[in-house]
């Protein structure tokens, strides 16, 4: 497997996996026209934010994209020995929903946005993955803080933290389509954990609001 080279101090891992698979998913986003939907971000349906046309897969169908699965699993296992203390955290794996993609011309992630914002709905994410399935000129991400772009090339999968650190969007292509496939590792929790989590998070935001209305 092939890699796509970052500093170490990006914290980025990339790899390439067989273009055939890129094809197998294309071939079953088509399959499923019926339930693609209107790309969808943290903050809710807003087009100018972000603008593209979804396939969810959810966990129970996994089956459906094994091979993927498979090859996407090579990467994180080169990604954590490259960086080894990702590893060292509660335990993980995708149990959420993976999604398809694919952007017109014109469209894209316009805004600067992270993958865990803390919102009680994306705490528990802990690392990003996103497979291009598609070559296309000037269509990559870029990266702020890394002050890097990475090209939009079929079969190069990426593997980033959620955080802030790496805040990041689309290129906007003005000519041809773009498909990702994309997802996160995300923290397994109990319910009792996660509802902690919440209220944690209640509390905090009521202290924030109580801060805030004292200073003004």
């Amino acid at each position: 497997m092939d890699e796509y080279k970052f500093e170490d101090n990006t914290f980025m891992g990339g790899w390439y996996i067989p273009k055939g698979v890129c094809d197998e998913l294309k071939e079953y986003y088509d399959s499923r026209k019926d339930e693609h939907i209107a790309g969808q971000s943290g903050e809710g349906l807003n087009p100018d934010f972000k603008k593209c046309t979804e396939l969810y897969i959810k966990p129970y169908e996994f089956n459906d994209i094994d091979r993927y699965l498979f090859y996407l699993q090579e990467c994180l296992d080169r990604y954590k020995e490259k960086y080894p203390y990702a590893d060292q955290v509660n335990s993980y794996s995708i149990n959420s929903n993976v999604k398809i993609q694919h952007y017109k011309p014109g469209e894209a992630y316009y805004a600067m946005h992270m993958e865990n914002s803390g919102q009680p709905q994306l705490v528990q994410r802990h690392l990003v993955f996103m497979t291009y399935l598609d070559t296309l000129d000037n269509a990559g991400t870029e990266f702020y803080h890394q002050k890097l772009t990475t090209p939009c090339e079929k079969g190069l999968t990426l593997i980033w933290p959620a955080g802030w650190t790496h805040m990041h969007r689309g290129v906007t292509n003005t000519v041809g389509d773009k498909s990702i496939i994309t997802g996160w590792y995300t923290f397994q929790y109990t319910e009792e954990q996660y509802k902690n989590i919440q209220d944690a998070n209640h509390r905090h935001g009521i202290l924030h609001e109580f801060i805030k209305n004292n200073n003004q």
